[in-house]
């Protein structure tokens, strides 16, 4: 993803509307005066981007606004966002070296589950934010097109995540607590708690009880078989809601070009969609009226 743009007359002018000389702001980032002339002067010297929160904060200016970056972030974005070397994050996730988090970077293998709420605390961003920046560290931009370089959720949590993601795109998701008394109440019993529910989520806990597992597909509207391991259980799943949102933006017609496989969708899936797409048309005649008028226009 792109980095952060440093625009050193930006920062030139920050520094001095808040009347700060070169060694303030040095002694606020730990460096040299001689350091942040450089990035003031017109040379190719540039701040590391790690230093970049550190800079913003020294000068009193949001670093968004300060250094503004095209797109979402990354994996390397969120670390450098957090004022972190990649050194650093060993310690954090408790291995001899950076290694695990140098490969998610690189787009070469994905972080594991232990290491997914850790990180995101040292970066400050939710399990959720961090898995989405993962993704765009391997090259996926949109982690709702299962075509051929779209991962399909592995772990508990990747799939738990998944769900959260995409089926409640639009408005708040479910608390842990509420999870939990769903699961609870199609139990019939206290199997769990909001604390399980949160350790799943994160990936703090990669396996739970048949009866909590089944009660989680249910509260989230899936089959249990999405949380085993068998991959085309994941991938219809994930297929469908790719369906349901096409349809929620208009358009069932361009599924194909997504990456849908050969055999299409489940006829359960076709069934509903169909049923869900007439009572939206029954319920919403004009907008119908106007998408007819539309289609023949482009004929």
């Amino acid at each position: 993803m792109p980095a952060r743009r440093f625009d050193r007359g930006r920062l030139r002018r920050a520094r001095r509307a808040e009347e700060l000389s070169q060694g303030d702001v040095a002694a606020a980032l730990g460096v040299g005066t001689s350091s942040v002339a450089g990035w003031e002067a017109d040379t190719p010297t540039a701040p590391d981007p790690e230093k970049l929160p550190a800079l913003a904060a020294a000068v009193k200016q949001p670093l968004d606004d300060l250094f503004p970056r095209p797109g979402l972030p990354d994996l390397t974005d969120l670390r450098c966002d957090a004022g972190l070397y990649r050194y650093e994050t060993s310690e954090i996730i408790g291995t001899r070296s950076p290694g695990p988090v140098r490969s998610a970077e690189r787009g070469e293998r994905r972080l594991k589950d232990r290491y997914l709420a850790p990180l995101s605390r040292a970066y400050g961003v939710s399990v959720e934010e961090l898995l989405a920046a993962q993704e765009r560290s391997f090259g996926h931009d949109a982690p709702d097109t299962p075509g051929d370089g779209f991962a399909i959720p592995a772990s508990l949590a990747e799939k738990f995540t998944y769900l959260l993601q995409h089926t409640y795109p639009n408005s708040r998701p479910p608390s842990d607590q509420e999870i939990a008394v769903g699961i609870n109440t199609f139990a019939g019993s206290e199997v769990t708690d909001a604390g399980e529910v949160a350790a799943l989520r994160t990936g703090e806990q990669d396996s739970a009880a048949a009866i909590v597992i089944e009660g989680l597909a249910d509260y989230l509207g899936v089959s249990k078989l999405f949380f085993a391991s068998d991959e085309e259980a994941v991938r219809q799943v994930v297929e469908g809601l790719t369906a349901l949102a096409a349809f929620k933006q208009g358009s069932l017609s361009g599924l194909a070009a997504r990456g849908l496989p050969d055999q299409g969708l489940p006829a359960d899936l076709i069934a509903y969609i169909t049923k869900v797409a007439e009572e939206f048309q029954h319920t919403n005649p004009q907008r119908h009226v106007r998408r007819q008028a539309d289609g023949a226009a482009e004929e």
